[in-house]
């Protein structure tokens, strides 16, 4: 059975840093894409997760959202079967639960959605 498990998430001040883990188990996600998506508290139900980053198999090719471009940053370890993600210069707006998530068969992310996906890490940011 196929398992991402988030970990990191919390409360922390505008301006503040938080890096949030993801450890994958159940089938070796080295080959394929992963990343990031998030939802703020209060989305109304069935609103699409927002994209965040995304990480190609390799971990050269990344993606980001405009919103975060510059401030968070993907990286994976391959070893692990882990995915990072270091978010720096916390806004009140990023507020969320953060949601790993994994391609089942392609190597770059697609833009599309994912396959496999974590239950979420809540991240609070006060201003």
């Amino acid at each position: 059975q196929v398992q991402l498990i988030e970990s990191g998430g919390g409360l922390v001040q505008a301006g503040g840093s938080l890096r949030l883990s993801c450890a994958a188990s159940g089938r070796t996600f080295s080959n394929y894409a992963m990343g990031w998506f998030r939802q703020a508290p209060g989305k109304a139900p069935g609103k699409e997760r927002e994209f965040v980053a995304a990480i190609n198999w390799s971990g050269v090719r990344t993606y980001y959202a405009d919103s975060v471009k510059g401030r968070f940053t993907i990286s994976r370890d391959n070893a692990k079967n882990t995915v990072y993600l270091q978010m720096n210069s916390l806004k009140p707006e990023d507020t969320a639960v953060y949601y790993c998530a994994a391609d089942a068969v392609r190597a770059y992310y697609s833009g599309g959605g994912m396959d496999y996906w974590g239950k979420g890490t809540l991240v609070t940011v006060s201003s």
